[in-house]
């Protein structure tokens, strides 16, 4: 059993929050392989506080998508505190705050990891997040500004004292952004000085990466984010490989362009056709990756514009 406050999950894999990606279709998919916990779309809190119908359906979900969680991005308090109130009237199961953001419109706002450059400013937010939440709250962190501003064991201190109930972490600096190597040191010293879960992510592609990850760092639970994009399936990799050490092989042509053919058609029942086919195009290009002679279906799959064009590609997967 993994606990994050009065959450209890059965498994310590979890789908992080990724900006246009973690939509309900992705979820549902995911959840299918093992993904317990997930987590909707980073919000910013001024989104939410003005509750626009993009806004509204982002935050959308249904009785199979629990347990569920939210992430949300701010800095000002009283948006912070709207979002809240708004976020009341949905059933969410877990608060993450997200200090990690490398982004730089993101960071231009004082946002995100630019947090992680103002202790005082860090603790004073995440204060008031806890104390007006009716959830149990987490905070996302980097280790650092950048190479030589490593601060990841002060800011995680500072985040338990404030009373959050777990610590996620990506082992880059915010210069870094998703470049170079993960550093399993500095997330080992967090989890040294932590009596709270620590949920670990960065370049979580793989089982053996999961459990050089779960064994370098000591951590209690791994977030799954750009590890999943056109794989879904490495949930179940990922626990297969750490009970039996053996790594599972690549879904063949048939099972991928059945999953391909399922997340398609839940991206058209959520969205609508156009905005569907769309939003789907990206995943195409994920799904494909690393299959022979897919250049010339990318190329259509960028250039798709109904439900029969994804429909056709989908089925030349197999050709």
């Amino acid at each position: 059993m993994f606990k994050i406050g009065n959450l209890k999950l059965k498994s310590n894999l979890i789908l992080s929050p990724m900006a246009g990606i973690t939509d309900l279709p992705f979820r549902h998919l995911c959840r299918k392989f093992g993904a317990e916990l997930a987590f909707v779309e980073m919000i910013n809190c001024r989104s939410i506080s003005h509750k626009s119908r993009k806004t509204k359906h982002m935050l959308a979900s249904s009785a199979l998508d629990k347990p569920l969680g939210i992430q949300i991005l701010g800095s000002e308090e009283k948006y912070i505190l709207k979002s809240l109130e708004v976020l009341k009237n949905y059933k969410f199961d877990i608060l993450d705050f997200n200090a990690a953001c490398p982004a730089k419109k993101v960071v231009r706002r004082g946002e995100g990891s630019s947090l992680l450059q103002e202790p005082k400013k860090f603790s004073k937010i995440l204060k008031l997040v806890v104390k007006n939440s009716w959830l149990p709250v987490s905070v996302k962190i980097r280790a650092g500004w950048d190479k030589d501003s490593i601060n990841a064991c002060q800011i995680a201190k500072l985040a338990q004292d404030c009373g959050v109930r777990a610590l996620f972490i990506h082992g880059r600096t915010k210069t870094q952004g998703y470049s170079g190597q993960v550093d399993y040191d500095i997330i080992r010293e967090v989890k040294k000085v932590l009596t709270i879960p620590l949920i670990a992510s960065g370049d979580v592609f793989s089982g053996p990466l999961a459990k050089k990850m779960f064994d370098e760092t000591g951590c209690d639970g791994l977030a799954v984010a750009r590890g999943s994009l056109g794989n879904p399936w490495i949930f179940k990799e990922i626990k297969e490989y750490l009970k039996s050490g053996k790594i599972t092989k690549r879904p063949n042509e048939k099972v991928i362009a059945k999953i391909m053919q399922e997340h398609f058609n839940a991206c058209v029942d959520f969205y609508g056709e156009r905005n569907g086919v769309v939003i789907y195009r990206k995943f195409y290009i994920w799904y494909t990756k690393g299959l022979c002679k897919v250049r010339r279906l990318r190329e259509k799959a960028s250039q798709a514009r109904t439900r029969l064009d994804v429909d056709k590609i989908i089925k030349e997967v197999l050709r």
